[in-house]
């Protein structure tokens, strides 16, 4: 679910190239934005890219934006040029500065173009023409707008189990309070594509984790059957000694990482009407999302960007 990427900032120009020379994907965004005129922001999807090392004997063009070990480093090149392309279309010139993500709470406030490479899971910004990136095949990307007057700022959160726990999205609406005195009752923010629970099942030292910070734990845990034709079929071969009835041996628990970076934004401060999910389940969505668990870690990324024009 981590994705670390080892060019960190990319230059581009929007409409530098001709348009029928780059790809065109779809982009997911939500309409509870479109009146800040001030604001970028999207979800990548999939579909309609340069690269072809994931796509198996169909050969599919897709838009993997990771520098993966598996994909030719032109093509994640192409997919970043043409991805930024379709979510600005002709704007003014734009820089994309990314992260190299760690599962930490390590926040960054990016006060100009990076120096030397970031690493942490945060970034924050009011400098207009900075995008920020967070790349996710799983793990959660949430993106926070926060109007003020002339002085707007935005932030962008890679929020996997660890940085769940840790808090990061809670502790990000706190550093935009504190740096740039942002009303977190004027903030606007999105969670977006990412697994959902119907597919995460997690183990007890996750549950543990969770259980042992925050209040509402129960309400992130569910009890799901995971069918396995294996297991229907021979059911023999996964005998247990317990007593019948005691333990489902295709019973696991399964974690809500939606729920729970939602209620990090409301117990920061954001109204419950400000917070939007944009996009499905990842794992559930392998042709229009990447998921690194649903394609068991052979996977490309996405990206979630947001910045100030």
């Amino acid at each position: 679910m981590s994705s670390s990427t080892p060019t960190l900032r990319v230059r581009t120009t929007a409409g530098r190239r001709s348009v029928a020379a780059i790809a065109k994907p779809e982009i997911l965004r939500t309409p509870e934005l479109n009146g800040f005129d001030w604001l970028v922001h999207g979800f990548s999807t999939r579909p309609h890219g340069h690269s072809t090392a994931y796509s198996g004997d169909s050969g599919r063009e897709e838009l993997n934006l990771g520098f993966t070990s598996s994909d030719r480093k032109a093509n994640v090149q192409k997919n970043r040029a043409a991805f930024l392309h379709a979510l600005l279309g002709s704007k003014a010139p734009a820089e994309l500065v990314t992260i190299s993500q760690m599962h930490s709470d390590v926040i960054h406030v990016v006060t100009g173009s990076p120096k030397a490479p970031l690493a942490g899971d945060g970034m924050i910004t009011r400098i207009p023409g900075l995008l920020l990136g967070i790349q996710t095949a799983d793990c959660v990307p949430v993106l926070v707008a926060a109007p003020a007057g002339e002085r707007p700022a935005v932030a962008a959160f890679h929020a996997g189990w660890r940085g769940t726990v840790m808090r990061i999205v809670e502790k990000g609406v706190g550093t935009m309070r504190m740096t740039f005195d942002c009303d977190p009752q004027t903030m606007q923010a999105l969670i977006g594509p990412c697994i959902h629970q119907c597919c995460y099942a997690v183990g007890e030292e996750v549950e543990e984790e969770f259980r042992s910070q925050f209040r509402y734990a129960d309400a992130l845990f569910r009890e799901i059957y995971d069918k396995d034709p294996i297991k229907d079929k021979y059911p023999l071969l996964f005998m247990t000694a317990r007593a019948p009835g005691h333990f489902n041996i295709n019973c696991s628990t399964h974690l809500d990482l939606v729920e729970a970076n939602r209620r990090q934004l409301l117990d920061a401060g954001i109204p419950a009407g400000n917070v939007h999910t944009v996009g499905d389940c990842t794992c559930c969505n392998r042709d229009y999302l990447w998921s690194h668990r649903g394609e068991s870690g052979f996977a490309g990324r996405m990206m979630a960007v947001i910045g100030i024009r």
